[in-house]
């Protein structure tokens, strides 16, 4: 079985990142045939979040995207990801947030338990490279967070240390990593 291909894309929010993997896997796809997968982190948990959501789906309705909402837990997604299936991770940044926080409602979020968060980064790796040894293409979509100052709050440093830390890792995983500016890709790794 040939292993499937691994993109890692950032950027800066609204710099283009969806809609340029969204044309590279529609592209892939009606080349080599494959379903058109979409794994969404995000949660209407406001208006303007509400807004972007409903935006991206609509984009995506017309080239018939399966879309799974997996805000948590990326690897229960694994049975339903199909051999040969084109696949848009999006995104990464959001998914880390909800993990970091998972378990607030019981007063015990996962950045407050020792060796939480070491347990989560450790099965979204198997959970990668299972993806990718049964898709034709996996695309990772997060967001560059780390341009930014170092913040005097303890919990955004930790985000950042997490971040940079699964973004480097998952780089050095990748066939190609990108990284988007105004619409523009950069290729950092081909």
């Amino acid at each position: 079985m040939v292993r499937g291909k691994l993109t890692f894309i950032s950027g800066g929010v609204r710099s283009g990142k969806s809609a340029f993997a969204e044309r590279q896997l529609v592209t892939a796809s009606k080349r080599n045939g494959g379903r058109l997968v979409y794994i969404a982190s995000g949660v209407k948990t406001d208006i303007e979040m509400k807004k972007r959501i409903d935006k991206h789906q609509i984009h995506r309705a017309e080239h018939n995207w399966t879309t799974f909402e997996q805000p948590v837990k990326l690897e229960e997604l694994l049975p339903s990801i199909q051999q040969g299936d084109f696949v848009l991770w999006d995104c990464l940044t959001t998914w880390l947030a909800n993990e970091l926080y998972a378990g607030w409602e019981t007063g015990t979020p996962c950045i407050q338990q020792p060796g939480c968060m070491e347990q989560k980064e450790a099965e979204l790796y198997k959970t990668i490279d299972a993806l990718v040894d049964k898709v034709a293409e996996l695309v990772i979509v997060s967001n560059e967070v780390l341009d930014e100052l170092p913040s005097a709050d303890a919990e955004t440093e930790l985000y950042s240390m997490w971040l940079g830390r699964i973004h480097q890792r998952l780089v050095v995983k990748a066939n190609t990593a990108i990284e988007m500016d105004y619409g523009i890709a950069d290729y950092w790794k081909k």
